[in-house]
């Protein structure tokens, strides 16, 4: 609306100043100079003051759009299981539970919840996630990967003798706005972690849609 009002001010302008010089030439009548030129100073000086308003208003909407644009398509998180100095164990339990990574080494946009262990989509598009699962002592490590309430893969692994033992898995997930993916801890299962965060859950944002 402002750019509208300054090009018919600066009309308004140039259509003055034509018609006060072609009524200088013909009137018998001495010009006022001093009067006319301060009105076409006035009247320039407040077409440039709203084009230059409304410039300013359009260039910072454009930039906070690009701020948003960019927040919203630079997602990466990744978090391990226990924070220094707790654990070693998680599990088991009696039935499936959902793990809370509580350790952040990243989290891009925020779309982790430390507080929760839910990855919430920002935007539509396709994701990339990873599970690993660390554990010891003769107990199975298991942990299902689950969008929303549907279960997309298992990381698994069991063997009788005392010893070290991990599986791992992973997945690229079409996600709507809102979804969400999380990790659950199979019943009767147990998961080690430590300072050198065996234990971790990982997802980044690779192209939107």
């Amino acid at each position: 609306m402002e750019v509208i009002v300054f090009f018919s001010l600066l009309l308004s302008v140039c259509t003055l100043s034509a018609n006060l010089a072609e009524a200088d030439k013909s009137s018998n009548q001495q010009p006022c100079p001093q009067d006319t030129q301060a009105v076409l100073r006035q009247l320039t000086f407040l077409s440039w003051s709203l084009f230059w308003e409304e410039s300013n208003s359009t260039t910072g909407s454009l930039n906070n759009d690009i701020s948003l644009s960019l927040s919203a398509t630079h997602v990466a998180f990744s978090a391990a299981v226990l924070l220094p100095g707790t654990g070693p164990y998680v599990g088991p339990f009696n039935t499936e539970t959902t793990l809370v990574f509580k350790h952040v080494i990243t989290n891009i946009g925020n779309a982790y919840n430390p507080s929760t262990g839910i990855f919430t989509a920002p935007v539509r598009g396709v994701y990339h996630f990873e599970l690993h699962m660390f554990g010891h002592g003769g107990v199975a490590v298991g942990a299902y990967l689950y969008k929303n309430q549907g279960l997309v893969v298992i990381a698994y692994e069991h063997q009788t003798a005392a010893g070290e033992l991990s599986g791992s898995n992973g997945a690229s997930l079409l996600l709507e706005v809102g979804d969400q993916v999380f990790v659950r801890l199979l019943d009767g299962r147990r998961i080690y972690d430590n300072q050198n965060h065996h234990t971790t859950f990982s997802g980044h944002l690779i192209f939107t849609m």
